[in-house]
């Protein structure tokens, strides 16, 4: 059996598809930003996590993640790209510390469904978690993809979302 679809036809189809795609994916933002407490900042350059004991600052540790699949588009590898330029040329000491910690993360990856599972990151997103006085916060930053045709715009966006939140427990 054979189906023939003109070409008109065919393009309605792939818009419909299109606009499903879209709002599952809006559907999908706006559930986790629900479930989330707040909005971290933090990177890290491995896929494990070290909790250290709370320090009388409140803040021990905050993540900055890049989850991504194995096939990205321009627009994830550049979102990839400036958070980790940005946490490279603003928290340089946080880093070396272990303060701060960035990672891209390739969720297609069996040895990263752990991480990817505590974040419940669902395909190419920038994730922040923060470690504040004993307790783990999360949250997917959506704001950083309306930035990456700025990239100063992006960078001081960015680094006002980490700075805020190492100043939280202070």
């Amino acid at each position: 059996m054979k189906i023939k679809i003109d070409r008109q036809k065919g393009y309605i189809l792939l818009g419909l598809f299109a606009v499903m795609l879209v709002v599952v994916a809006a559907s999908k933002m706006m559930e986790n930003s629900e479930n989330t407490a707040s909005t971290t900042t933090l990177v890290q350059t491995s896929a494990t996590t070290t909790v250290h004991a709370a320090s009388p600052e409140g803040v021990v540790k905050v993540e900055v993640y890049h989850f991504h699949g194995t096939h990205q588009c321009y627009s994830c590898i550049t979102v990839g790209a400036l958070a980790e330029k940005t946490v490279n040329t603003y928290f340089k000491k946080e880093l070396d510390s272990g303060v701060i910690v960035f990672g891209h993360v390739n969720g297609d990856l069996p040895e990263n469904r752990e991480l990817v599972q505590k974040y419940g990151a669902g395909g190419s997103s920038l994730w922040i978690g923060t470690y504040v006085d004993g307790a783990f916060h999360k949250e997917e930053n959506v704001n950083v993809w309306y930035k990456i045709n700025n990239e100063d715009d992006y960078m001081s966006y960015l680094k006002g979302v980490i700075e805020q939140k190492l100043a939280e427990g202070q």
